[in-house]
């Protein structure tokens, strides 16, 4: 770990109390980072689904690394503060942010509360931003600094007539995302200068975890083509171990750009 490819560097990871968030944490964490996961559910009795980061910190700390949990509800501007402080003070300057927490419904735009499109975008597009501003400086003043914005296929425009195999009410989510990808590559041109790299993420297929079992997205099916977790984390390391002035400004798919990169 110590000549890893993130060695020496604090890494902030959201939304990684499961999912791709924890996968991508300890892939970090086993390249040399000092990790800070965060999310809602702290502990495993925290919510229905499995996964918490007190599990994500084990499995770590259990690996040979180091990581802290810090607890955040991201919709909340108070909370997207203090998490920033609270990582600073424990492990030092933020060099990687991955934003990738995420609260999705699934619903006809005419059905959709103004309350739930608010906490989608705040989680999704006003969160990943703030944080962004809160680490940038010290990106800045390090000479670098990496951020990868976990985004997805949605973001897309759908056809018309409609693609039958495509999520029903998935509008508002594919707002979200394709908000969060337009932020990415504003933000690369913006601090292209100091150094710093920003990209957004999306998998090139339906990565199996607990979020998208819940939303039915994997299907009971052995005839779905998946992608595992491993995957993503695997080319997030990438986007967050290159070159920041050269692989920046990207709204990249996961195997396309592993195959880009060569790294199989």
């Amino acid at each position: 770990m110590a000549e890893g490819r993130l060695a020496g560097r604090t890494a902030l990871v959201t939304g990684a109390s499961r999912g791709i968030g924890a996968v991508i944490a300890e892939r970090f964490a086993a390249e040399g980072a000092a990790v800070a996961v965060s999310a809602r559910t702290a502990e495993p009795d925290d919510h229905t689904l499995p996964g918490s980061l007190r599990e994500t910190v084990d499995r770590i700390v259990a690996a040979g690394g180091r990581a802290v949990a810090v607890p955040a509800d991201l919709a909340l501007p108070d909370d997207r503060e203090r998490l920033v402080t609270e990582v600073e003070a424990a492990l030092g300057p933020v060099d990687v942010l991955v934003n990738n927490a995420a609260v999705t419904w699934f619903q006809p735009v005419a059905d959709f509360t103004a309350k739930r499109r608010q906490l989608m975008f705040e989680v999704q597009v006003f969160a990943p931003m703030d944080l962004a501003r809160r680490v940038l400086l010290g990106m800045a003043a390090a000479g670098q600094g990496w951020i990868c914005n976990i985004s997805s296929g949605a973001a897309r425009h759908p056809t018309v007539p409609p693609d039958p195999a495509r999520r029903p009410g998935g509008t508002v989510y594919g707002m979200c995302k394709a908000a969060l990808e337009r932020l990415s590559t504003g933000l690369a041109a913006e601090v292209w200068a100091d150094n710093v790299a920003v990209n957004a993420l999306s998998p090139s297929r339906v990565v199996p975890t607990p979020g998208t079992r819940f939303h039915h997205l994997v299907r009971d099916d052995p005839d779905q083509v998946v992608e595992p977790p491993e995957v993503m984390a695997e080319a997030a390391l990438a986007l967050c171990s290159g070159s920041p002035k050269s692989l920046t400004g990207r709204g990249a798919y996961s195997q396309q750009l592993l195959a880009e990169l060569g790294i199989t």
